[in-house]
């Protein structure tokens, strides 16, 4: 199953539906998404058969978007970490709609959100140093449709950094 980023914005099943064996199995995914289904099995107390059933309907039903491996930024390269604001210059369907197609495509943006407040996007990059951004800023970011203005926040160090969700 592939992680789907648009997907986590849809109405899913209601949190509150999950009994605390299914809670055990998020959070213990969460923490070690290779765990074999024999010890995810042991650590929740089911046998084999119906732990493999519960990730099955835990996916089916959405709370389990897919699997992934967490690759290490600075081993590849990715050390300068940035936040970009950006304001469009108009909010017309078309516009956003544009700017949403355009963006899904650079690689270096590795998140996107539509925001409230004086700004109507926040993303966060990854690359190599500032040079890099710099030429990413006036090649990519700038030439996005519908991109007004543009200010970055360069993160100086990262003091907590997790994709855990409290369950």
């Amino acid at each position: 199953m592939k992680a789907d980023a648009n997907r986590a914005h849809v109405a899913l099943p209601n949190a509150g539906a999950l009994d605390r064996t299914d809670r055990q199995i998020l959070r213990a995914l969460q923490a070690d998404g290779r765990i074999s289904m024999t010890d995810l099995a042991k650590l929740v107390n089911l046998s084999d058969s119906p732990c493999v059933e519960r990730v099955r309907r835990l996916e089916r039903n959405g709370f389990i978007l897919g699997y992934t491996a967490l690759l290490n930024p600075y081993q590849l390269g990715a050390s300068l970490l940035a936040f970009v604001q950006v304001r469009l210059t108009g909010s017309s369907p078309q516009t956003l709609d544009a700017f949403h197609e355009a963006v899904r495509t650079i690689d270096e943006v590795s998140e996107c959100h539509m925001i409230a407040g004086g700004i109507d996007y926040l993303l966060k990059i990854r690359l190599p140093d500032t040079a890099s951004y710099g030429r990413f800023l006036t090649q990519s970011i700038s030439t996005l449709p519908g991109v007004g203005h543009t200010q970055t926040f360069v993160v100086m160090e990262e003091v907590k950094a997790t994709h855990l969700l409290t369950i």
